[in-house]
């Protein structure tokens, strides 16, 4: 685990804003398979009663030279060492107008 830390600002505002979405980021230190399940990776989660909506998640495979491919939601297959899993929660949608 390369890192581990809150998403500041990935909440929507509102009289309560809605909470902050975490980043994880993963290096193997031998070739494996990984798989990831997840959702608000496209619609934003939303807010209630005139808060906004939190941002939509995303789930990166940052390569050796540095690309960085979005591989979706859902998705199992190869990472080797050297490259890195990059997941950023979806933070949650803010209630009440601010």
């Amino acid at each position: 685990l390369r890192r581990f830390g809150l998403r500041s600002g990935s909440g929507g505002a509102g009289k309560h804003n809605g909470g902050d979405g975490v980043i994880r980021e993963i290096e193997p230190l031998r070739p494996l398979v990984m798989s990831i399940l997840s959702e608000r990776r496209c619609l934003r989660p939303y807010g209630l009663e005139g808060g906004e909506d939190g941002q939509t998640g995303r789930n990166l495979v940052i390569k050796k030279g540095g690309r960085a491919l979005n591989i979706g939601a859902k998705r199992s297959g190869p990472i080797n060492v050297g490259e890195r899993l990059v997941i950023e929660t979806p933070g949650g949608g803010g209630y009440g107008v601010a």
